[in-house]
C-alpha cells in the first residue's frame, strides 16, 4: 500500500487571530512551522491540514476572484468523528465559539451528521458513520 499523501485545504479568512481562537475552541491544534502573520496551519489529522490564509495571502495564489464564503458555497469539508456524541460536542463548541448551524441534523441510522459555518462562512460537516454498515469489498 502506498504511503498516505498529505493534503492541505487552503481557505481565505478575514482575521487569523479570530480563526485561531475559533478552531482552538473546537480542539484543533496549529503547526507553528507553517504559521506566520499571513497564514496558519490547522492540523486536522496526521495527513490533513487546513491552511487558513489572510485574504491578501490567499489572493496571491489565485488568478480568479476570491469567493465570499458567506454568500456562496465553494466547498463542504466533512470530518469523520468517533461517535454521534462527538458530532454533537463539536457542534456545541462551534456555536459557542461564534459559528452558526448551517443545516439541520441528518440521522440516517448508519450515518449521523451536522454542519456549521465558521465565522468566515466556510462550511464544516462533522459526521459519524457505523463502519459495520459499510459494504464488504
Amino acid at each position: 500500500m502506498a504511503t498516505p499523501r498529505m493534503s492541505f485545504i487552503n481557505l481565505p479568512v478575514e482575521s487569523l487571530p479570530r480563526t485561531v481562537t475559533f478552531y482552538h475552541a473546537l480542539g484543533f491544534a496549529f503547526n507553528p512551522h507553517f504559521t506566520d502573520e499571513t497564514a496558519t496551519c490547522m492540523v486536522i489529522n496526521d495527513t490533513t491540514c487546513a491552511m487558513m490564509l489572510t485574504h491578501a495571502k490567499f489572493d496571491s495564489f489565485c488568478a480568479r476572484p476570491r469567493p465570499d464564503a458567506r454568500a456562496t458555497t465553494g466547498g463542504l469539508f466533512a470530518l469523520l468523528l468517533e461517535s454521534k456524541a462527538d458530532v454533537d460536542t463539536m457542534m456545541q463548541k462551534a456555536i459557542a465559539a461564534g459559528g452558526s448551524e448551517y443545516r439541520p441534523t441528518s440521522d440516517l441510522g448508519f450515518m449521523y451528521g451536522r454542519a456549521f459555518a465558521d465565522p468566515d462562512g466556510h462550511v464544516w460537516e462533522p459526521f459519524w458513520m457505523d463502519p459495520a454498515a459499510l459494504p464488504k469489498t
